[in-house]
């Protein structure tokens, strides 16, 4: 009862921020105060990294200050759970991943809904998985990868950040394409993980580009495949999973922007062409790039079909892998 009753005064404080923003009637417009961008990963990963370049532009175009703020734990859905119900005026928004959103909900209760209890603003940026292994390892592609699998049923091993992660359910994913067993390594975190890569601990690993850009520039990994449907433009020389022949493995890591539920359209268009501008400007498209990422920047609605489509794709992978939460 209490969180209807919450929705219902967040929906009502939002429809009167879009009057007042539509009629003219605010003594100021939108922005008149500052911005938070909920992030639910510790400062300095990836989604903070994005996070944090994003909110820097939106502050000079507003002439407001855009506060990153950091609310870990739970799979990144402490912080969604606090944006979903937050008032819709556009002054709390959430950069979400995989994790809260297409991931999360298919493994654990989480106290909202992925889909209806958020107003999708745009994507900020994909960032692909790469499958990599240690310069010890003599797999030089992702076939020679897959044969030694074959070769060895069980005996090879791949690492990940922890269970339900986007690298575990990438691993899982590239088991079911390729019909081989290899066998999960989840971490506490990505340093470890990457750390015993390195060492030949584990044999492979599929992260996120932005993560094993810096181990492969120091030749450290070797890059076999990047699972998506297009080249990494900090990799050009490596082939995607589908031109490896494996084209089953395609996942990456998404960072998204989302409001609360109902925000009012004024408001979401705003939110939209502002970072759409942002994701638009040549030092950000080249920092997203980088990071072996694409800037992103679609409207809200072609935002929503593609995190309703990796909901479905996600939910129907952890079904498929049988993998369960910790």
């Amino acid at each position: 009862m209490k969180t209807n009753r919450r929705r219902v005064v967040a929906r009502a404080v939002g429809l009167l921020a879009a009057t007042l923003l539509c009629t003219g009637v605010a003594a100021q417009p939108f922005p008149s105060k500052p911005v938070k961008i909920l992030v639910g990963s510790a400062a300095g990963g990836g989604t903070d990294i994005m996070s944090r370049l994003i909110a820097g532009k939106l502050a000079d175009l507003w002439g407001q200050p855009v506060v990153v703020e950091n609310r870990t734990g739970a799979s990144a859905t402490i912080a969604a759970d606090f944006v979903a119900k937050a008032p819709a005026d556009g002054y709390t928004v959430l950069m979400a991943v995989p994790n809260s959103h297409t991931i999360a909900p298919h493994l654990m209760k989480v106290p909202y809904d992925a889909v209806r209890d958020f107003t999708p603003i745009t994507l900020a940026a994909f960032v692909p998985q790469v499958l990599v292994v240690g310069q010890g390892m003599a797999p030089n592609t992702m076939a020679e990868l897959v044969a030694l699998a074959k070769a060895e049923p069980g005996k090879l091993n791949f690492s990940s950040s922890g269970i339900g992660s986007t690298q575990h359910l990438a691993g899982e994913m590239f088991n079911l394409a390729a019909g081989v067993k290899t066998v999960h390594v989840p971490y506490k975190g990505s340093a470890a993980a990457m750390a015993d890569l390195i060492s030949g601990t584990v044999n492979f690993s599929l992260d996120t580009t932005a993560s094993a850009m810096g181990q492969i520039s120091a030749k450290k990994l070797k890059p076999l495949a990047v699972a998506a449907p297009r080249r990494a433009a900090a990799l050009p020389n490596v082939p995607t999973t589908a031109e490896a022949g494996f084209p089953g493995v395609d996942i990456g890591t998404w960072y998204g922007l989302f409001a609360p539920p109902n925000m009012p359209r004024a408001l979401l268009d705003k939110w939209h062409q502002d970072v759409a501008t942002v994701l638009q400007m040549p030092d950000v498209r080249q920092r997203i790039i980088d990071l072996g990422g694409e800037a992103g920047g679609n409207k809200p609605e072609e935002f929503g079909a593609y995190i309703r489509a990796e909901y479905a794709k996600m939910g129907k992978l952890v079904r498929d892998a049988n993998v369960k939460a910790e």
